[in-house]
């Protein structure tokens, strides 16, 4: 038992060597097996592969052949093509040239037959010029004038016949434009004036006092004069007793200071109680009552015209002019009467009839303060209406309405014109003989100023001037441009109102004797 143990264990030993080896090298043959069918196959894939590669290469190379071909032909065509259009190109440029060889064959002709015609010409014009040289001197001859004497001749004949019609011209222009513009100024001016009612001058610088009896003329006079130096004192004003009956006399340039002495006298004859403290007394009830009467004056002004919104200081000032005269005009009455022209001509031509009366009311509002502050009325007046938020048109009105500045408005204009109408109407101002006298003598002699003016005389109240010309110095066109230069100078150098007539005579007398 134990020995068939032994043999087992003895056999196992043996085979399991024997079998391990078997299975080994069948394995190794599988493996070898495998290798070789994986190497043939390889062999074979790389073999195929080849083969498409070869294949591939062909085709590629194929296509590169075509391709070439393709490009080789379209080059071809193209290159064919090109020298085709060179070709024409080149045809172009040698017909150009034939023609351009043409032309400068024909302008070479045509360049010597220039020359044989400027020679021509040359000569020509030599022959020209000597005959021009010697008709020339042929005219001189005949004529008896050089060529610069001709010259001069020529120059005066067509200067006379420029002057001749621009005087023409200037005439027939201003003769319309006078025609039209005097018809319409005429029609609107008439129509204002017709509907305004105004008054005359009646303004003086005395005042008189009627008095009860002449024994009232001692009790004024008072004590040693004192009731009456009393009064001249407070009030600047000159009292003047002298025989009139029952009346004595207030002199004083200012018009305020005169009415608050006349307002203080007449209640002090009504009281009877005069000595120097009832005086004083009266003067300052006088001045309150003056100053009440100066703001309804003003208020009254305003409400003639129909003007609202005025600031009440320029509303006083207003009243201050109702004791304020020019040339004898009372000042406020003035401004009334320009508002209410400058509203009626507003009205005629469709402007702004309220702002034109409120430029009339105020035009000469300076007035009311120009004997206190210095400066002109115009320059017072626009300081005031600037003070006092006035409108930009109104000042402008107030500046211009003596021409001082050139008017920005329409209604600035029309304030000029009721202006002058108002100043200029018969009756609205007086004229001191001093003045109407300096007037008349400008007159003459911005007239005499002027060359070929013989003499001249200022007629119908200086309406007129009468400007006699020495007929050899100004001919007859000359003397319309003559009137105009006078009339110009007139405007710019000389203060009127209303117009003035130039009238330029000229005439011709031939003397002679019959013995």
């Amino acid at each position: 038992m134990g020995s068939n143990v032994i043999a087992v264990l003895i056999t196992l030993c043996v085979v399991a060597p024997i079998t391990w080896l078997i299975a080994v090298a069948y394995r190794k043959k599988v493996y070898e097996d495998k290798i070789g069918s994986a190497e043939e196959k390889s062999r074979e894939i790389i073999d195929e592969a080849l083969k498409v590669a070869e294949t591939k290469k062909r085709e590629a190379l194929l296509e590169a052949k075509e391709e070439s071909l393709k490009t080789k032909n379209e080059l071809e065509k193209e290159t064919k093509e090109r020298r085709n259009e060179l070709q024409r190109y080149e045809r172009r440029v040698l017909n150009k040239e034939e023609n351009l060889d043409k032309k400068a064959e024909v302008l070479e002709k045509r360049e010597a037959g220039l020359a044989a015609k400027e020679d021509s010409l040359n000569k020509r014009s030599q022959e020209v010029d000597e005959l021009l040289e010697k008709q020339e001197q042929e005219l001189e001859r005949i004529s008896g004038l050089t060529s610069e004497q001709a010259k001069e001749y020529l120059l005066k004949t067509v200067e006379e016949d420029v002057k001749h019609d621009t005087a023409k011209m200037i005439k027939e222009l201003e003769c319309r434009a006078k025609e039209e513009a005097e018809k319409k100024a005429k029609d609107y001016v008439v129509t204002a004036i017709q509907k305004c009612a105004a008054d005359h001058v009646s303004e003086t610088t005395i005042s008189v006092v009627q008095l009860p009896n002449d024994e009232m003329k001692g009790r004024i006079i008072g004590r040693e004069g004192r009731n009456i130096r009393t009064l001249e004192t407070l009030t600047g004003v000159d009292l003047i007793i002298d025989d009139t009956p029952e009346a004595v006399v207030l002199s004083a340039f200012d018009p305020i200071r005169r009415e608050v002495a006349r307002i203080a006298l007449e209640k002090l004859i009504v009281d009877g109680r005069i000595h120097p403290a009832r005086i004083e007394e009266m003067v300052e009830k006088a001045q309150k009552e003056v100053e009440s009467i100066i703001r309804e004056e003003g208020e009254a002004a305003t409400l003639e015209v129909g003007i609202h919104g005025i600031h009440p200081e320029l509303i006083r000032l207003l009243g201050k002019m109702r004791y304020r005269t020019s040339y004898g005009q009372n000042a406020l009455k003035h401004s009334i009467e320009v508002a209410h022209l400058a509203g009626l001509l507003a009205g005629e031509i469709g402007l702004d009839v309220r702002l034109a009366k409120r430029a009339g009311l105020l035009h000469d509002i300076g007035k009311a303060v120009d004997h206190e502050m210095e400066g002109s009325h115009i320059q017072l007046g626009v300081e005031l209406c600037k003070k006092y938020k006035e409108s930009a048109v109104v000042i402008n009105a107030v500046e211009s309405h003596h021409g001082d500045t050139e008017p920005t408005s329409l209604i600035a204009c029309i304030v000029q014109a009721a202006d002058t109408i108002s100043a200029a109407r018969p009756g609205a101002r007086r004229e001191t003989l001093e003045t109407y006298t300096n007037r008349l003598q400008q007159l003459e002699d911005i007239t005499n100023s002027f060359k070929g003016v013989d003499k001249s005389f200022a007629v119908q109240a200086g309406r007129e001037v009468r400007v006699m010309v020495v007929p050899e110095q100004v001919s007859d066109d000359e003397m319309i441009l003559l009137a105009r230069n006078i009339s110009k100078q007139i405007e710019s150098e000389l203060e009127y109102p209303g117009q003035i007539k130039v009238n330029v005579i000229r005439e011709s007398r031939v003397t002679d004797y019959a013995k």
